[in-house]
């Protein structure tokens, strides 16, 4: 309930475990696709994937983790936006869109309990900017 007025929770406890579970493995699935495609495109693709699914369990980066949601949501709408517009329709590029679909979904889930949803998000954001400013702006009166 917590989360629907727009307060995250921890992310611990075994809904975070199997949530988490399915954004790196359906991530990691959606890289080897992209890397067994070939070609530098699909290369890189498959790398940045795969350093989003790094990011989604690095301890370092937990208070950041909603922004590699973030990143990993707009890296995946991209994806299946590019190939909405350019990609080649065949069976394994069905099979990796439905995929990076579910990724989406798992995403937003975790996005909704554990960041507060948009509105949490917002915020969250707002409080980064704000910060650096405020450390750009005392940087500058030195």
């Amino acid at each position: 309930m917590d989360a629907i007025k727009g307060v995250a929770r921890a992310e611990t406890g075994p809904m975070s475990v199997v949530l988490r579970a399915g954004v790196v493995v359906l991530t990691l699935l959606t890289a080897a696709i992209h890397a067994s495609l070939g070609g530098f495109l699909f290369t890189m693709n498959a790398a940045v994937y795969v350093a989003l699914a790094v990011a989604m369990v690095l301890p370092a980066i937990a208070p950041f983790r909603w922004i590699a949601r973030l990143a990993l949501i707009g890296f995946a709408t991209a994806t299946i936006g590019g190939w909405v517009l350019f990609g080649a329709r065949f069976p394994l590029a069905y099979l990796d869109k439905a995929i990076e679909v579910v990724l989406l979904v798992f995403l937003a889930i975790e996005l909704w309990l554990f960041d507060g949803g948009p509105i949490g998000v917002g915020r969250r954001t707002r409080r980064l900017f704000a910060s650096v400013a405020a450390t750009l702006v005392a940087r500058g009166n030195r």
